[in-house]
């Protein structure tokens, strides 16, 4: 994102996605207060808008399973997430809706915290350990005698969204703002003299890759989750080798992923990769030992790249003169990158801390630890 002066009259935030969107968002809310709003223009280069993860990603949000640099940034976008729920009707605009969580057994235990789970294939619940301790799994899920069930949330700080749902509404509300989206469009430079150009930034992020399926099982309908509410359930599947996760959704859907690479070259984004069919053959079958039936139907398979920095930790911080050589004078820099798989949850809490970055406000959350 790119401001021309330290009040600034412009500004381009590029990337479209779920974080672009949700600072356009917050952006064109609090500017709208100034005499003279600055003009805000959003630009992506997909032909698709939200063809990647925020509009593939499974949606699960939690306001306590982070590590201590994202501590206070994923309690703030979390009680964001409610606030804008109750306010626009999320629960039917979005599926917003709080969930349980559970962890299906063979999860290793130890001392592993922070983003461990990223890199070591192991399951995010490592996160939310020792929560609220045992627990019944939900009617939808086999009932496998065999496995212990651990609970880590009912649903108080741990909820749902459908992402691609989220991301067109706040799209909407931004363009009614006067937002000016530029799509499929390509930022080059910012320019600000002759001999002062911002080209590039080198950016310490990779991709961490996912296979996904949306389905529809005879356990889980509409009227299962009017009597009993959505659920998240974090497992690892020995046979598969893989962390399995799995949620249900207001409106009758289930999502299952969970099976990462990162040797999956990003493609360039006018020409997507498209699912692999064993990665989706893999994942069929875990679906039918966790539900516990072959009565499924496959509304969609999923394939998308979302960016982690190598240590796991996002980037939200602005570029100093060194980074850009811009001058003070001359505008901004702000960077946000590598929330991985923790994008959505984090994203209206990245949105709002970006917006006042950029306008000048003090933050609502605490971002110490998230600069180059």
């Amino acid at each position: 994102m790119a401001s021309s002066s330290s009040h600034p009259s412009n500004i381009v935030i590029v990337g479209a996605g779920i974080i672009g969107v949700s600072t356009a968002y917050y952006l064109s809310s609090l500017a709208s207060e100034s005499s003279l709003p600055p003009a805000i223009h959003l630009l992506e280069l997909s032909p698709t808008l939200f063809s990647s993860a925020s509009g593939n990603a499974a949606g699960f949000l939690a306001r306590d399973w982070h590590g201590p640099a994202t501590a206070s940034l994923g309690a703030l976008s979390f009680d964001l997430h409610r606030a804008l729920a109750e306010k626009h009707d999320g629960a039917r605009r979005w599926g917003y809706a709080a969930s349980a969580a559970f962890s299906l057994a063979s999860v290793a235990g130890g001392e592993e915290r922070g983003e461990d789970w990223l890199f070591q294939g192991t399951s995010r619940a490592l996160m939310a350990r020792g929560r609220a301790g045992g627990g019944d799994l939900p009617a939808w899920l086999a009932q496998n005698n065999s496995a212990s069930v651990e609970a880590l949330s009912s649903g108080d700080t741990t909820a749902q969204v459908n992402p691609l749902q989220l991301c067109q509404f706040l799209l909407e509300e931004c363009t009614s703002r006067g937002v000016q989206l530029h799509h499929p469009a390509a930022a080059t430079q910012v320019h600000t003299s002759a001999d002062n150009v911002l080209t590039g930034v080198d950016l310490p992020i990779t991709q961490l890759s996912g296979h996904s399926l949306l389905l529809r099982s005879p356990h889980w309908t509409e009227t299962s989750y009017l009597a009993n509410g959505c659920a998240a359930a974090f497992a690892t599947d020995t046979a598969a080798g893989f962390s399995p996760e799995i949620f249900s959704r207001v409106g009758g859907d289930i999502f299952l992923g969970g099976l990462n690479t990162t040797s999956i070259p990003v493609a360039d984004v006018r020409n997507p990769t498209p699912p692999d069919a064993d990665a989706v053959a893999q994942l069929e079958a875990v679906a039918k030992r966790l539900l516990g039936t072959d009565e499924l139907d496959v509304v969609k398979a999923g394939f998308c790249h979302r960016p982690v920095a190598g240590n796991g930790t996002p980037l939200l911080t602005k570029l100093g003169e060194k980074e850009t050589g811009l001058r003070p004078d001359a505008g901004g820099v702000w960077l946000s990158a590598g929330h991985g798989p923790w994008g959505i949850s984090l994203s209206l809490g990245t949105g709002l801390t970006l917006a006042q970055m950029v306008l000048g406000r003090s933050a609502d959350a605490d971002i110490s630890y998230l600069h180059l």
